[in-house]
């Protein structure tokens, strides 16, 4: 097995978690799975080179290496959806945003695909990495501020009617987060008129930002959804668009600095 992730330990008060850029399968479970889904196109792509520039400012850097076929690290682990009433991927996703199937008709009984058991061996043991950086992190300064990155294509008819906002805003309502670093990072998505935001639009934050927000115990938690295209090609193969993406880079550099200079 595969290492479960990437880890740059840092000294600042900033974790920057990202669980959807991975794109390793296990062996034994490629057989099982589609054609399409084989290229696992509902990878965040490269969200890990856009922050590569926060481990130099101090910031706790860590990356999941395993596709979200495999479990998706952003979802309720006891299977409530996170929005009801809409479409919701599962914990170990049977369809892909574009509507298609995962895995092969036929498959799905087999003990590779057992949910119970993907947990214990992908989920369970990234989550306690996840938290004990956060513990880690929390103790050296009194609080902790986690920034959950993603990405997700501009268009998903799935999720979404028309086209996402490029920097989507995610604290659960408010709920995750005190609502003075909400503002701070509000304020720099606002003051970048070359990208569409939005803060609680369509994605308020996942489970993640849900489950470890605690503002009330020093855990202040947000994410940022943000649309491919604002930085690369959306289609096969995905290719990362240097011109395209240094604007975008800005303005992560001013989040991620607005988000550690924050003091509850």
């Amino acid at each position: 097995m595969t290492t479960l992730y990437t880890l740059a330990r840092g000294d600042a008060p900033l974790v920057i978690n990202i669980p959807h850029v991975g794109t390793w399968v296990p062996t034994e479970l490629r057989p099982l799975m589609t054609v399409q889904a084989l290229g696992v196109p509902d990878t965040d792509w490269h969200v890990d080179r856009l922050y590569d520039f926060a481990r130099a400012r101090g910031a706790t850097l860590m990356a999941a290496t395993h596709s979200r076929y495999v479990v998706d690290l952003n979802r309720d682990p006891e299977g409530a959806a996170l929005y009801p009433g809409a479409s919701n991927t599962e914990l170990c996703p049977t369809g892909r945003f574009d509507g298609g199937p995962v895995w092969r008709d036929g498959v799905a009984a087999d003990p590779l695909l057992d949910v119970a058991a993907r947990r214990r061996a992908y989920f369970d043991p990234y989550h306690a990495q996840l938290r004990a950086e956060l513990d880690r992190v929390h103790a050296r300064h009194g609080y902790v501020v986690l920034l959950d990155g993603h990405s997700i294509i501009s268009r998903c008819a799935r999720f979404f009617e028309g086209r996402l906002p490029d920097l989507n805003l995610g604290t659960a309502d408010g709920a995750s987060c005190a609502a003075s670093l909400q503002d701070a990072a509000a304020r720099v998505l606002a003051a970048a008129p070359a990208f569409s935001h939005v803060v609680n639009g369509r994605f308020k934050g996942g489970w993640i930002t849900r489950h470890y927000g605690r503002p009330q115990d020093g855990y202040h938690a947000l994410q940022l959804e943000m649309a491919l295209e604002a930085y690369m090609t959306e289609a096969e193969p995905y290719h990362w668009d240097a011109q395209r993406a240094e604007p975008l880079i800005g303005v992560l550099r001013a989040l991620v600095d607005a988000l550690l200079a924050w003091r509850p």
